[in-house]
């Protein structure tokens, strides 16, 4: 490779002839792209000298003068001063890049001789140690201070000197420090291997001493291990596909990675736990649970946001909600419930919407709008109060969102209307800066704004007619407004909606015809207002929405496997 002074004497012999001056010209100069010409002068005195060297002969003209003079022996000593510290100063960098060069080369060659070296190691299980005990990580405290054998995926990888080597090792069932010493480390595994690797580690576990810290306070001591299959390292290396600093959409496209890491699996531990307890809840409280259809022929919350398909060559959508089936079942089982996928064809790209979300549904007979309310605040209370009551749950929540609180009882109550007053009290407006007014939905922003400002649960009632479903029963009080409810929730906004259903037969058939709904694939629903009707109400709870607010994710997109929404189909 030339060294600076051979490209410095090149460029000289290049550009000046004998007898020949560098320009350079103070206001029409250019040191990128000039090259010392008269026609295309430099703008400085040092990058002349650094291409021609301190000895070549200058023409300057200065800033505001329009002649070429002869540079003055002033100035020419104050720059070749210049020009000198930086020859010293590149001929040192030249130095400590070929040192460098060749000390990397060096390091390539004797890792690369370490490599082959490690090729000759073999590990054989020691056989007078007693056979190893096979755990989950979940049982590691439990079978602490004897052989143990467990098998994962390496979450982490730390090499501490040439004698020891630190995995953190997961299971799906919890993590577990390992320690490799001495011989284990050498191996041409040990020196290869790589994040996402899976592994089966022999060894025992033991408490961690005072001032030392690991998960459950204990790491496993290996006295043998083994690679099952080596994850891919260089350019395909698992930390290159995924990084913080990653856009979301291409976090979306590894979405199968992601919920590998604490985090995301975390998210998905609560939500698994999450619904355990939903389940729970409704067991105690004398629910049966049903699993009703959910390719259908009828909407529930409005035409524009169904999915279509075609059933066999007829018609048919992806259900919106499972509430019209689970009413027909409250004369067959009493009250019931489901955990189902709902579908709504929203354009919506707010944090709180998904086109494919798990939905908790109930429908409840024999009660009136005040025992709705109960029902709703006490499903969401007990539910809670289960999920944290399991501790490796509540550890979970806790490191997620720290300071969280179970909601406490009764729920603040709110009317519609009260809800209008307090945007214009509390200047929250629409874009234009004019103010909702009564008969107006209330968007999702405002609500939130809302919401967060008063920092507590709130069910929000008795919304008007006009913005709810048809199927929603109407106030006694006042008949513009329906006996209807949303529970908002703070930093998420509403996670349930529910109202008292229409249970006479006229008023629900006037409904369809205000709506311009043909009622006759409704004939089922219909019927339920002929053949015993009674007074009943239902709620639909959104299970990523209640996940986000329980564990203080930004978006409900975390909190679902896969997520479905506007333009995301994959994988």
């Amino acid at each position: 490779m030339a060294s600076v002074q051979q490209l410095v004497e090149s460029a000289k012999q290049l550009v000046l002839g004998k007898g020949d001056f560098a320009y350079v010209n103070e206001d029409k100069g250019s040191d990128a792209a000039g090259k010392g010409t008269q026609q295309e002068p430099f703008q400085t005195l040092l990058k002349a000298m650094e291409t021609f060297g301190p000895d070549a002969a200058i023409k300057v003209c200065k800033s505001g003068e329009s002649d070429y003079q002869d540079a003055s022996a002033s100035a020419l000593k104050k720059i070749k001063k210049k020009y000198e510290e930086n020859q010293r100063k590149a001929k040192r960098l030249e130095e400590q890049r070929a040192k460098a060069e060749q000390e990397g080369q060096a390091k390539v060659e004797a890792e690369a001789q370490r490599i082959e070296e490690a090729k000759k190691v073999v590990l054989t299980q020691d056989a007078s140690l007693p056979e190893a005990t096979k755990i989950k990580i979940r049982d590691s405290v439990a079978n602490r201070n004897k052989r143990v054998k467990v098998s994962g995926w390496v979450q982490n990888l730390r090499v501490q000197g040439k004698d020891m080597m630190f995995i953190d090792l997961r299971d799906g069932t919890g993590y577990l420090q390992c320690i490799l010493t001495g011989k284990l480390c050498h191996t041409f595994d040990a020196l290869t291997l790589t994040i996402e690797s899976t592994v089966t580690l022999y060894g025992v576990i033991s408490e961690l001493p005072a001032g030392k810290t690991a998960p459950d306070n204990h790491e496993l001591v290996a006295d043998y291990w083994e690679v099952i299959h080596k994850a891919p390292g260089d350019k395909e290396a698992f930390g290159n596909k995924l990084n913080a600093e990653a856009d979301p959409s291409v976090l979306l496209d590894q979405r199968h990675l992601v919920i590998r890491s604490k985090k995301q699996s975390a998210v998905l531990r609560v939500r698994a736990q999450l619904m355990k307890s939903f389940r729970d809840h409704f067991d105690s409280r004398g629910y049966t649970e049903v699993t009703p259809p959910c390719m259908v022929q009828t909407q529930v919350e409005g035409g524009s946001t169904l999915f279509t398909l075609d059933y066999y060559g007829e018609p048919a959508y992806l259900t919106q909600s499972s509430q019209l089936y689970l009413e027909t079942c409250l004369p067959a089982l009493g009250d019931v419930w489901c955990m189902a996928e709902s579908y709504r064809a929203e354009r919506s790209h707010t944090r709180r919407h998904l086109s494919e979300y798990t939905h908790l549904e109930a429908e409840m007979a024999f009660l009136d709008f005040n025992d709705l309310l109960d029902k709703i605040e006490d499903l969401i209370c007990d539910t809670i109060d289960r999920v944290l009551a399991h501790e490796p749950t509540r550890r979970l929540v806790e490191e997620l969102n720290p300071g969280f609180k179970a909601p406490s009882r009764p729920f603040k109550r709110m009317h519609y209307s009260e809800a209008i007053e307090y945007l214009k009290e509390h200047n929250i407006a629409k874009e234009d800066g004019t103010f909702y007014e009564f008969g107006e939905d209330i968007p999702e922003a405002p609500e939130r704004a809302m919401t967060d400002q008063i920092g507590v649960p709130i069910l929000l009632t008795h919304f008007p007619a006009e913005i709810k479903a048809f199927y929603m029963k109407r106030s006694k009080e006042d008949p513009r407004l329906t006996e209807s409810v949303d529970v908002l929730m703070p930093n998420v906004g509403e996670i349930v909606g529910g109202s008292m259903r229409i249970s006479d037969y006229d008023e629900l058939m006037a409904a369809y015809k205000r709506e311009e709904l043909d009622p006759t694939p409704y004939y089922w629903y219909i019927d339920q207002r002929k053949y015993g009707s009674s007074e009943h109400a239902g709620y639909g709870l959104g299970v990523e929405r209640l996940l986000a607010w329980l564990c203080n994710r930004y978006t409900v997109r975390e909190c679902s496997l896969y997520p479905r929404f506007t333009g995301r189909c994959q994988p």
